[in-house]
């Protein structure tokens, strides 16, 4: 297939014409384009790239599936997704991995790049077949969904790891001091009577897994930062020259502790929404470098589940379809980040993560490119969401701009609004 993008906006807002053919960019065609968008109206990026997104298959179709999670990536503007392996089963077998990435491939939505678990059954005792997941197709190793509490276990994993070439990323809390909690321990948790889950489960546990990167040397890539002591912490070790990296989640960004006192599970997640000083703390940690990339933390559950009580609902938050709209109107449209950076902790910075080549939009590249529309402000609507998750959102009746109107993967659209 060959299309053919004009006017379009590149991230610096320069005119951009892009012009593909056998799934690659290039830098002319052999004949008539066999599609034609207009891009005045858009901004032209590399298709974003999730680093952390529960997928729920196998195993828990009723929360999402490959079709309905792929498909909200795309319409969320991402063209690779990292899919958490805390399944049933559990990712830990090459021969799941190898299905699921075949499943994908045939569906023709975003690209899927699987985790791995770090143990066997994500259980925190025997590693993993780490070479032949990674032969099978996994990006990054990962007990995600679980903390890792054996440090021995971490550490001979982060040397396995760093043998092979992969990282491991780290869900940081510590079990023993986050105990019952279902929300951030503070004045808020106090007054609610609810049990809370203390930042020094956090920051205990990354100082932890920090003391085994700097014995080790290996990578360590810390999920879902929720907090200003753990990103300090992640600060100083990154100037102490460990090769540490770290991710921050949309609702960590733009939620905080006081959605809890409505109750409502929706704002359930793990680690939990924290105080307003946390959530100004983390967009420092993006201004400043200390923050390598976003990770949507995409995790559906059904109505049922999140209608339950706060104490036994899940955690989670189904969010990959607003990710970029929200952070680009809570951030870039208010002057907070500059689009480039925004672009930048959802494009190259998780490529690096992983080990692929910076996304571009130079000739060579692969044809993975998505078009944001800047302008139009819509209403975020749960009922039109593509995950099974629509049956609610934290952001439900905001409005916001930056909404995704094609995705284009591998040369193929993928998803387009326009119909």
């Amino acid at each position: 297939m060959t299309i053919k993008i004009t006017n379009a906006r590149d991230a610096a807002l320069q005119p951009r014409d892009i012009l593909i053919e056998n799934g690659v960019i290039v830098s002319s065609l052999s004949g008539a384009p066999d599609l034609e968008i207009d891009g005045t109206s858009y901004l032209v990026t590399p298709a974003l790239v999730d680093p952390h997104a529960h997928l729920r298959e196998p195993g828990q179709e009723e929360k999402e599936d490959l079709e309905s999670g792929l498909g909200a990536a795309v319409a969320g503007g991402f063209g690779s997704v990292v899919c958490m392996p805390n399944t049933k089963p559990v990712l830990d077998s090459p021969e799941i991995v190898k299905a699921l990435i075949e499943k994908a491939e045939r569906l023709g939505l975003a690209r899927l790049m699987p985790s791995a678990a770090l143990t066997r059954g994500q259980e925190g005792k025997l590693l993993s077949d780490a070479a032949a997941l990674n032969a099978a197709g996994a990006v990054m190793l990962t007990d995600d969904g679980r903390t890792n509490e054996d440090a021995g276990v971490l550490r001979r994993g982060l040397e396995y790891a760093q043998a092979l070439g992969l990282v491991v990323s780290v869900h940081a809390e510590d079990a023993s001091l986050r105990g019952d909690g279902v929300m951030n321990e503070g004045a808020v948790s106090e007054r609610l009577g609810l049990p809370g889950n203390p930042v020094a489960a956090e920051a205990a546990r990354i100082a932890r897994d920090l003391e085994i990167v700097a014995m080790t040397g290996a990578r360590l890539h810390v999920q879902h930062l929720s907090s200003a002591r753990g990103l300090a912490l992640v600060r100083d070790a990154k100037k102490r020259g460990l090769p540490v990296t770290c991710e921050v989640a949309p609702h960590h960004l733009t939620l905080t502790d006081a959605t809890l006192e409505s109750f409502d599970a929706m704002y359930k997640v793990a680690p939990p929404l924290r105080t307003q000083a946390d959530c100004g703390a983390l967009l420092a940690g993006m201004l400043d470098g200390t923050v390598d990339c976003i990770g949507t933390d995409h995790a559906p559950h059904t109505k049922a589940e999140k209608e339950r009580d706060l104490l036994e609902a899940p955690f989670g938050i189904a969010n990959i379809e607003l990710t970029f709209p929200l952070l680009y109107t809570r951030f870039v449209h208010t002057g907070k980040l500059e689009l480039t950076k925004l672009l930048e902790l959802m494009t190259v910075g998780p490529a690096h993560i992983l080990g692929l080549k910076p996304p571009t939009l130079e000739v060579g590249a692969p044809a993975d490119i998505a078009l944001f529309d800047l302008e139009t402000e819509r209403l975020v609507d749960p009922s039109s969401f593509r995950t099974k998750a629509r049956f609610g959102s934290p952001w439900a009746g905001e409005s916001l701009r930056g909404w995704a109107a094609v995705t284009i993967v591998r040369g193929k659209v993928a998803f387009d609004v326009r119909g």
